[in-house]
């Protein structure tokens, strides 16, 4: 089953400095019925303007992955690190027992957007992690790259909690096929274009819910870019 999910009917935010898009339940949005998918607790697709951002602040007992679309995030954390990051780099911490940090777009002219996600860890009080990827466009043209896997998996960033995310841009009217293991579900989120999830058409900034599927045919309407997270089933 497939259950798109439209960009209108997620909660929003517009702080100035900041224009948030919720797909779950976070900050002032609050649905009951839509707090988690899974392991998945939150997904949130943020504009940041210019020579702002996120002073520091902590975090604990949560695995978070930024996945960037455009412009550049400059990270600084109590663990000694200090980076900056552009257009499909990522950016991945496990918070375990607690670690502080701030996150800003630094650019003088340029909004910077990103996608922020939260893992719920398998268990409390696991060692911190710290890390990123410079991955390539040509990584993920025309093709699926894994960019998250868990601690056995084959993605250079390694959560403990067991997900895989994957990313492509692809071409107009290219496809592609993805098999969903049993007991295995999916978080699609439609970056920039359009796809057709076996059918099902997807927009810019929409996201769809996949359960009990097999696979998945993935089918550019045209310049497409997207993200999604297969995981456990609840």
């Amino acid at each position: 089953m497939i259950k798109k999910l439209l960009k209108e009917n997620m909660g929003t935010s517009n702080l100035g400095w900041l224009e948030s898009r919720f797909h779950f339940s976070f900050a002032q949005y609050y649905n009951p019925e839509n707090i988690n998918f899974g392991v998945l607790r939150v997904l949130n697709d943020d504009l940041i303007h210019p020579q702002s951002g996120f002073d520091t602040h902590p975090h604990e007992n949560m695995e978070i992955v930024t996945y960037i679309i455009n412009g550049e995030l400059t990270h600084k954390d109590s663990m000694g690190n200090e980076e900056t990051l552009k257009r499909g780099e990522v950016q991945y911490l496990s918070a375990g027992d607690g670690i502080y940090h701030s996150e800003y777009n630094m650019h003088r002219n340029d909004d910077l957007t990103l996608l922020q996600i939260w893992i719920i860890p398998p268990k409390k009080g696991l060692p911190r992690l710290y890390g990123s990827h410079r991955y390539k466009e040509e990584e993920r043209k025309n093709k699926l790259l894994n960019i998250v896997s868990s601690q056995n998996g084959s993605s250079p960033i390694k959560l403990y909690q067991d997900v895989n995310f994957f990313v492509s841009q692809l071409d107009e009217n290219s496809e592609l096929t993805y098999k969903i293991k049993k007991d295995r579900q999916i978080y699609f989120v439609q970056i920039e274009g359009s796809s057709s999830i076996n059918k099902t058409i997807l927009n810019s900034h929409d996201a769809a819910e996949i359960t009990n599927e097999k696979e998945i045919l993935i089918k550019a309407n045209n310049k497409s870019h997207f993200l999604f997270i297969d995981m456990i089933k609840d």
